[in-house]
This record gives structure tokens, sequence and C-alpha cells, in this order.
């Protein structure tokens, strides 16, 4: 039951952004691969990079713009000179480029550090430019969805994204939960770049554990608990019957007998089969859509045709990668320094990896993808470097738009019964420990709606942040305490920051509506706190570019809590509720409101459903 593929639904459609410069400002050169109507941090990069080209000659503003960086402790943009090796010493161009310097409305400053010039933004244009680009984009955009952070940078694209990928009738384990959460982060990201994604469950729905289950359903099956839940039925009578082979080697033989029916394609063998596998992937699609994870299309071992691996294998031969080893077959790769890669069994059966290579050219056959993104534990590296250079030797173009996202190991999972053995048991856990921390406050429990939903997504949060906080790669512990505090930085801590910008306009109602973005009096935005949000949110835009190149969701998540630390900071100082003057609220509390916006948008890129009240 591979679901059908609506393709139009995947295709993100990104019409012009509805910002645009305001024509009293300086005009500025257009520079390739920059878009101000979506990013407008562009704007003034450009600007910095006309300064110091219009003082350094031969450098063209091209070549400026690629040196802007952002600046550390407290300066806007910094431009490292040395990088251009020009003529002369670097304090003299240093000069040259002070000396030129004439104020406008872009950049208001110039100052010289050792090998490095510091830009400082006009405060008044960052501020009216960054919170009407996220008004813009958030609430005026053509497909009546928020867009900032967008970007065009996979327009005409295609990416399969493959993930999570459990097997059915075993536990899904906290691999499969990484590669989960990992993975529908990158979908989400694909999007936002523009890309068309399709997101892919490749289930592991095929192999002689199922002709295991074969044999133990008839002895243990039952027909009603299956319907009550497929997964964990199956998966108990997996148990069973493999603590029975392992007393009687008999019941492996039959097993084996069952299956080699199943590959002979059976009908009577297959039957059940086939309910199992249904009603596995309905229960599954129930779990994810609790997780706030969707996929396109649910494969699996099963559906790759026979023949496009045995294909694989002729194709093999006929290039002379093949070797023979008492019966198996295996590619040679030691001269790639990858080993000897298994392609087929001694009993004649196929193998994961001829079954890896067979899939990805009918994929290709039918999707014609420009990438396709494995998402699959770092303990796999080894298989899937083995897998993408046998398809490069057997000569398939496309093998080079091949990518593996790996992560670390998940340590310690458990519940506090014992060990996690399935998904919904996770999630049940983390709502339960989330509900009692609310508890803990009696009179802010109270307050709360719908209080065994937000424990749901708060508890879900606290499970997807803890993930996706450092580095994939990185092994981390597993921690219900720490990764459901309100104190630090956890996911908890990210809904509190946004519910509680949420809040804002709830507790000022004499200040709604606010004007258009055009008649805020923006320039009233003084406080340096509040300038270190602003220009925070107009970084977002570059915070998911760097991500797309990177595959990293931490890059998201740090940006996330500096936002929410950021503040955290304003809130005392800058205030909205009891300041005097009305058009000074008004701006503050826009300010507020538009990063609200953004954290929101951050969230939802991290696959985490930002709530409004808690």
């Amino acid at each position: 039951m591979a679901s059908t593929f609506a393709e139009s639904s995947n295709k993100p459609t990104l019409a012009p952004s509805p910002f645009a410069l305001p024509a009293d400002l300086p005009t500025l050169p257009e520079v390739a691969g920059t878009d101000p109507t979506r990013c407008v941090l562009d704007s003034f990069r450009v600007a910095i990079a006309k300064v110091v080209a219009g003082a350094l000659e031969p450098l063209t503003v091209e070549q400026v713009y690629q040196g802007v960086d952002y600046g550390k402790k407290g300066e806007d943009f910094t431009v490292a000179l040395p990088r251009f090796k020009l003529k002369g010493k670097v304090d003299e161009l240093a000069k040259t480029v002070i000396e030129k310097f004439q104020p406008d409305e872009w950049i208001e400053s110039v100052t010289h550090d050792r090998a490095f010039l510091h830009f400082r933004c006009r405060t008044a244009t960052l501020s009216r430019l960054i919170l009407d680009q996220i008004h813009a984009l958030t609430y005026d955009t053509e497909s009546k969805q928020p867009e900032y952070g967008s970007n065009f940078l996979g327009e005409g694209k295609r990416v399969i994204i493959e993930y999570s990928s459990p097997n059915i009738a075993k536990s899904f384990h906290v691999g499969h939960l990484r590669s989960t959460i990992i993975g529908a982060f990158l979908a989400n990201l694909y999007k936002a770049s523009g890309w068309e994604v399709i997101s892919m469950n490749y289930l592991g729905d095929w192999g002689t554990q199922f002709g295991l289950i074969a044999v133990g359903f008839e002895k243990y099956g039952s027909y009603e608990e299956l319907e009550k839940d497929a997964i964990q039925h199956l998966f108990q009578i997996y148990v069973k019957i493999n603590a029975e082979a392992d007393q009687d080697p008999t019941i492996r033989e039959q097993a084996a007998a069952w299956f080699k029916r199943m590959e002979d394609g059976d009908e009577e063998a297959l039957k059940n089969w086939r309910v199992w596998r249904k009603l596995s992937v309905d229960k599954y699609a129930q779990e994810y859509a609790g997780l706030n994870v969707q996929f396109d299309v649910y494969t699996g071992e099963s559906e790759v045709p026979q023949a496009s691996m045995d294909k694989a294998l002729k194709q093999l031969q006929e290039l002379d990668l093949i070797e023979e080893d008492q019966g198996a077959l295996r590619v040679n790769l030691e001269k790639h320094k990858l080993g000897k890669a298994v392609v087929r069994k001694r009993d004649g059966t196929s193998i994961y990896l001829t079954r890896d290579i067979g899939g990805a050219v009918t994929r290709y056959d039918k999707y014609k993808f420009d990438k396709m993104i494995y998402v699959i534990s770092a303990q796999q590296d080894m298989h899937v470097a083995q897998f993408f250079k046998v398809l490069e030797l057997m000569g398939y173009e496309w093998a080079k738009n091949l990518e593996h996202v790996n992560y670390g190991l998940v340590l310690g999972m458990s519940t506090r019964k014992g060990t996690v053995v399935f998904l919904d048991q996770i999630i049940r856990e983390a709502s339960t420990v989330m509900h009692e921390q609310m508890r803990k406050n009696e009179e802010k429990y109270n307050a709360v709606e719908n209080p065994e939903f937000v424990a749901r997504e708060v508890g879900i949060t606290g499970i997807k942040i803890q993930d996706m906080a450092a580095k994939r790669i990185n092994n981390y512990n597993f921690n219900w305490e720490r990764m459901l505090s309100f104190e630090g930085d956890t996911g908890p801590y990210l809904q509190y920051a946004h519910v509680r910008l949420s809040s804002i306009e709830r507790k000022n109602p004499d200040l709604l509506p606010l004007p258009a973005p055009s008649q805020l009096k923006t320039e009233l935005i003084t406080e340096p706190s509040a300038r270190e949000i602003i220009f925070l949110l107009g970084t977002y835009p570059d915070v998911v570019k760097t991500a797309l190149k990177t595959h990293e969701p931490s890059g998201i998540v740090t940006f996330a809590f500096r936002l929410s630390h950021a503040i955290s900071s304003a809130w005392e100082t800058v205030i909205v509720k009891g300041e005097q003057d009305k058009d000074k609220a008004k701006a503050r509390m826009a300010l507020y409101l538009a990063a609200r916006d953004v954290l929101g948008a951050a969230l939802r890129l991290l696959s985490i459903e930002p709530l409004e009240r808690m």
C-alpha cells in the first residue's frame, strides 16, 4: 500500500515578496544571489560593499559583498581587509575607506580595528525595514502562509528525503525517533527553500522475520488484537516465536520456507502479510501525526521489484565487479577503502544492499529527483558509503546527488517503568511527565484551557529540542527531568517564550489594532536591548540558508534560544504595559509581535507547533 503521491501539493509556490524597499532610501546596485525583498539585511551588506569598493579600487561591489560578515561583540557587520589581497598596508587601506565614508540612511558609522573594518547600520532604517518585512511576509503573502525565512534556492528542483523507516513488527527504537525528528526538519527546511519535497518512509516490511511472524501468528495471532494495535500485537508474537525458535531449530526452518513462498509470490502466504502491513502503516501514520510529522509516500523493502535487484546483480557481473565466496556474491571495494560488500547471500536470497540499489534505481526512474537524502544513523556509515559507491561504479550519473545525513546515538532512553519499545510510549511518557510538572503550580495550571493537550505538545517539544539542540553527530543522554524543565535551554522554555509574546495583545487591548507597519513610529525604539532583538530577527533568513548548507537543526535551535534570551533581557526595560507614550508603546508591541512571529516560524521549521497559551 504505497500511498499515492500528489505532486501539486508539494511544489512550493513562492510568489514575489509583498515587501519592497521604500523609494526614499539611497539606491543600491543589484548583486547576484541577494534578495532584499526576503532578507533586508542583504541591502545593508550591499551598502557596505559599495562603500568599500568605492574607496578601494579595483575592488567591485560583488567582490566586497562576499567578504561582508556578521560582526562579533556588538558589531553589526565586519570586513576583513586582508582577504582582498590588495597592495598597500592594511592600516592605510582602512584609513582610505574611513576618510571617504559618508554616513547615509543605510550605514551610520565605520570603525577600524587591526585588520578589520566594523560597520554599524542606521538604527532607524534597520528597525523600520526589518519589522515591516516580517509583517509583510507573515501576513500579506499570496500563499496566505507565513513566509519570513523562505527563499528560492531550490526553485524547480525535487528532493526525496527518506527518514524514520521503522521495521514492522519490531520495536520503534530511539534511532528511528532521531531519524524522524531530523527528517521532518529537513523536509520543512527544503520546502522553505523552494524545493519540491517528497517525504518518504521506507519500511522494514520484508525479510525472514515475516516468515517467523507467519508461523507465530498461526499459534498466537488474534485478528481482534491486530485491529486494536497491529504494531504491538505483531511485536508480541515476534518476541514469543523468537524465544521458541531459540529452543526449537525447526521453527526457523518453517519460517524460512514460509518467507520463500512470499518471495515466490504465493498469494496464500502474502494475504496475511498485506493485512499486517496495512494496519501497521495506519497505526504509524496516526502516531506520526501526534509528532506533527506527515509522509507523502510509505514504501518499503517489499516494493523493490525483484527484477530491479536481478538487473543490478547482472550489471555488476558484467562490469566485472562481483567476486564469489562460497556461494555468496560480493563487490570488492577495497581500493576505495570500503571493504567487501555482500550483494547476495549463500542461499540465494537478496540482502539490504541489493535492495537499496534496486530501490534507488526504481525511485530515480519514477521521480527523476535532483537530490535524494537518506537520514540514517552514523552506525550505518559504512553500509551507506558502500551503497553510494556501488551505484557510482554502475555508472549512474545521479549517484552523485545522493546524500547521507547521519546522526549519533541516544543513550539511556527508557520510561520510568523500563525500556521504551514503541513510539506511542515515548509520547505518552512525555505528556505524563509534563502534566506532573505543570500541576506543581496550581494557580497557573487552573488557568490552562486544555491541560492534557498543552502537556502533550510541550512534552513533544521537550523531546525534539533535546534531540536537535546539539550537532547531529553527537551522542546524547536522554534525560526526562532536564528535557521537560522550564529552566535553562529546553523545549518548554521556548514554548513559554512564545506564549509570553502571544499574551501581549491580550494584556494591551487598548493599543489594538496597531497601525500599518509604515505608520508605526519605529524610530522611538532606541534601547540597545530592543535593537539587539531587531537585528537578530533580521538574521533569520540567513540562519535558514546556513541550515540548508549544513543540514544541522541545531543552528535553528540556537537561534530560537538566542532570540528568547534577548526577549527575556528586554522584557523588564522595554515595557509596553505602563508606557505613557502611546506611539512608543505601539512600536514596542509591534517589535514583540514580530519576535513572536519569527520564533513561531523557527519552531514550525523544527516541526513544533508553537502554543498561544499554557
